[in-house]
C-alpha cells in the first residue's frame, strides 16, 4: 500500500513544490520507503510508497507512461494485473519497463480508456491525470477498501488518502458536519461520503470522480447490483460450497503475490483460519501468523483457538499481550491516524500487532468481510423471524429495562428487530444506542434540539432500505452491511490502523471472486435458524478443524468497557470532562459525569457512549 495525494490546480494559480511536499509528508507512515512528487500545468501529485512489487526504481509513484502521457499516483493493489499485461503485451505497441501493477494501470487505461478502468480487480484508489484530454480520474475500488478523500481548498480540488493529506492543502472548510456528528454519536462513525469536517468528502466505493475541461461528475463505475442480477452459477448450497473453497483458494494465491514476505493475522474463527487452509493449500512453505491476547480475564481470549489452527496448519506463530494501561499513548497515535473521531476499538489490537512485525512482514491477509459476505453476526438469524418480533410488546420492553444489563440488551434487540421501518430496524441493530435513551441526551437542551432539528442519524440506513426494498429482510441487511457498515467502519479499521504502522492489509474474503458468490447466493444458505455461515463452514469441512468450524463465534471483544473503569478511567474522565471538550460540542457535564458513576460502579453498562466521548476528545485535542 502507499499514500497519495494531489491537486487538480485552478486557473490562474500555480501549486510550489512546498506545498505538495507538506502533502505528501503527512502520509508517510503508509510508505516509508520512498516519496515522489509530480507537478505539471493544470496538476499536482505527490506519492509515499511502500515498496511490495517490483522494488526497483521502475515502481516509483508518481509514474507518468510517458512524455506528456498519462500519469498515476496509486494505492492498493490490482490482483488481475498479470493478466491484463499479459492480453496487453498480445498488443504490439505495449512495451512494460518494470513490472507493477501501477504500470499495468496506465497501459490499461491508455488502450481501453474509461471501460477498461473497469476491469481493474482488487484493493485500490488512485488519482489518473491524462494531459490530452485535460482530464483528472479519481477511481476507488468496488468495496471500498482503499479510501480517497477530496475538498475545496485554496489551490484548487485537494485529495488524498488521507483526511490530514486533503487539509495540508490549506483553504479547506473544518468546520462540523452536523450530520457527520449526529452519526458518530449513535455508531461512534460517520457513513457515506460524509467526515466530520464540513469540507472534506470521501469518494464513495465503487464511485470515480471524472473532471474533464472543467466540468465535474461523480458517478458509480460499478454497483453491487450487477452482482445481484447474474445468473447462480450454483443450483444447491453444496455446490456453493465447493465453488467458495476453489475461489477463496484463488483469491489467496493471487493476494500472496509480493516482492515481500506475507503474513497473517489469525483470530482462531472461521474466517482467519479458512484463509489459512487456502494459504497451505496453495504453496508448500509456512506462513508467519500473528495473534493477540489482552490483559482482562473476563474479555474474549481467542490465542488458544489461534494456537490450535496455528499448529494444525504448522504456522510460524506468534502471540502478543496487550495491557490497558499502556494504551493513552497508542489511543492517541490512532486519532492521528484516523483524522476523525473512530470507536471499534479493535483497531487498537490490528495496530499494536502491526508494530510488532517491525520490517519482517510488509503485507498481511486477514478475515474482514467474512461475516458480512456469509452472514456470521447473529442479527441475520434473528432476521429470519422478523414477522414474529413485529409481535414484541411495548409493555414487555419497559419491564425488561428495569431487569438489569441483559433485560435491556433483549429489549433494545426485540424493539429493532421489530420495528416495521426497514431503516430504523437495521441502523437500531448496528447499535447499543436505543430511542428510549438516545445519545442526544447527554448534549445540553439547546444543543440537543438543534441537532436533532437539523439531522437524520439513520439517513445512510434510509437511503440502503430504499436501494434494497425488494430483498427479504436478511438479504436487506446483508446488502445494507456490505454497502454500508463495512467500508465506512470495518475497513476504515483496518485500513487505518495498519497503513499507520506501514502494513499493507489485504482481505481474501473481499476478493472478487469469492465476493461475487457470495452476494448472489440466497440468504437461507447462509444463515438458517440460529446456523450462521453456514455455506462457509461446509466449504472448510475437512480442511480446518471441526472445533473451529463448529465452535460458537467469539467475536473479537477488545474489553474498553473495563479499561474505562480500570487504567483508562482517569485519563478518560481527565479528557472527556475537560471544560473545553464539553462546551466544544454541547456536552452536558453533569450528564457525562452520571454516565461515568453508572458505569464505574456497573449500575449500567455505558462504555460505548464513553468510548465515543474519548475518542471524539483525543480528536478534538489533536485538531486544537
Amino acid at each position: 500500500m502507499c499514500g497519495l495525494c494531489g491537486i487538480l490546480v485552478s486557473s490562474q494559480i500555480t501549486v510550489g513544490r512546498e506545498v505538495v511536499s507538506n502533502m505528501v509528508g503527512t502520509l508517510r507512515p503508509r510508505g516509508p520507503d520512498a516519496q515522489g512528487i509530480h507537478i505539471e500545468p493544470g496538476i499536482a501529485l505527490g506519492h509515499q510508497r511502500l515498496s511490495i512489487q517490483d522494488l526497483s526504481a521502475m515502481g516509483a509513484q508518481p509514474m507518468v507512461l510517458r512524455p506528456g502521457g498519462p500519469v498515476i499516483a496509486f494505492n492498493g493493489e490490482v490482483y488481475n494485473f498479470l493478466e491484463l499485461r499479459k492480453e496487453l503485451l498480445a498488443e504490439r505497441d505495449h512495451a512494460f519497463r518494470g513490472h507493477s501493477d501501477t504500470e499495468v494501470i496506465l497501459h490499461v487505461y491508455d488502450a481501453w480508456g474509461l471501460e477498461g478502468l473497469k476491469r481493474l480487480e482488487g484493493i485500490f484508489a488512485f488519482s489518473l491525470w491524462d494531459p490530452i484530454r485535460r482530464r483528472l480520474i479519481l477511481m476507488r475500488d468496488r468495496l471500498g477498501v482503499k479510501p480517497l478523500f477530496y475538498a475545496n481548498s485554496n489551490y484548487g480540488l485537494a485529495f488524498g488518502s488521507e483526511i490530514k493529506a486533503v487539509l495540508a492543502a490549506g483553504g479547506v472548510d473544518t468546520s462540523l458536519n452536523e450530520q457527520a456528528f449526529a452519526e458518530y454519536l449513535w455508531y461512534g462513525n460517520s457513513y457515506e461520503e460524509r467526515s466530520l469536517y464540513r469540507g472534506v468528502q470521501a469518494l464513495k466505493p465503487g464511485h470515480w470522480m471524472i473532471v474533464e475541461n472543467g466540468e465535474e461528475r461523480i458517478e458509480p463505475w460499478w454497483r453491487i447490483e450487477e452482482w445481484l442480477e447474474r445468473a447462480p452459477t450454483a443450483n444447491t448450497p453444496q455446490e456453493a460450497a465447493v465453488q467458495v473453497r476453489e475461489a477463496l483458494d484463488a483469491s489467496v494465491k493471487r493476494q500472496l503475490v509480493a516482492d515481500v514476505p506475507v503474513g497473517l493475522f489469525l483470530s482462531g474463527g472461521i474466517d482467519s483460519s479458512a484463509i489459512a487452509a487456502s494459504a497451505m493449500n496453495v504453496q508448500s512453505h509456512p506462513l508467519s501468523s500473528y495473534s493477540v491476547g489482552f490483559d482482562f480475564e473476563g474479555g474474549v481470549n481467542e490465542l488458544p483457538r489461534a494456537r490450535q489452527v496455528a499448529e494444525h496448519f504448522r504456522l510460524n506463530h506468534h502471540e502478543l499481550k496487550i495491557e490497558g494501561a499502556n494504551l493513552p499513548e497508542t489511543l492517541m497515535t490512532l486519532a492521528r491516524a484516523h483524522d476523525e473521531p473512530f470507536a471499534d476499538a479493535a483497531n487498537i489490537p490490528l495496530y499494536l500487532l502491526c508494530q510488532q512485525l517491525g520490517s519482517d512482514i510488509k503485507v498481511v491477509l486477514q478475515g474482514d468481510g467474512g461475516d458480512e459476505m456469509f452472514a456470521g453476526y447473529r442479527r441475520y438469524a434473528i432476521l429470519r423471524n422478523t414477522h414474529w418480533w413485529r409481535l414484541w410488546p411495548r409493555m414487555l420492553s419497559s419491564l425488561l429495562r428495569n431487569g438489569g444489563e441483559r433485560g435491556r440488551r433483549l429489549a433494545r434487540i426485540g424493539e429493532a428487530t421489530g420495528n416495521s421501518d426497514a431503516a430504523l430496524r437495521m441502523g437500531l441493530l448496528l447499535t447499543v444506542e436505543t430511542l428510549h435513551d438516545p445519545p442526544e441526551a447527554i448534549l445540553e437542551p439547546g444543543r440537543r434540539t438543534a441537532l436533532s432539528s437539523s439531522t437524520d442519524p439513520f439517513l445512510a440506513y434510509r437511503n440502503a432500505a430504499g436501494r434494497f426494498a425488494a430483498h427479504d429482510p436478511v438479504q436487506q441487511m446483508l446488502l445494507t452491511d456490505i454497502s454500508v457498515q463495512l467500508p465506512s467502519q470495518f475497513l476504515t479499521k483496518v485500513d487505518r490502523a495498519t497503513m499507520a504502522a506501514g502494513i499493507e492489509a489485504r482481505v481474501p474474503l473481499l476478493d472478487e471472486r469469492v465476493a461475487e458468490l457470495a452476494v448472489g447466493m440466497p440468504s437461507s444458505w447462509k444463515a438458517h435458524g440460529m446456523e450462521k455461515k453456514i455455506v462457509l463452514r461446509n466449504s472448510q469441512r475437512g480442511r480446518v478443524p471441526a472445533s473451529i468450524l463448529d465452535g460458537p463465534k467469539t467475536g473479537f471483544g477488545v474489553p474498553y468497557e473495563h479499561w474505562l473503569r480500570g487504567p483508562l478511567h482517569d485519563f478518560s474522565r481527565d479528557m472527556i470532562l475537560n471544560t473545553g471538550f464539553l462546551q466544544q460540542f454541547g456536552f452536558d457535564r453533569k450528564s457525562v459525569e452520571c454516565a461515568f458513576k453508572e458505569h464505574r460502579n456497573q449500575r449500567r453498562e455505558r462504555g460505548f457512549l464513553l468510548w465515543k466521548l474519548l475518542q471524539l476528545a483525543l480528536w478534538a485535542q489533536k485538531d486544537a
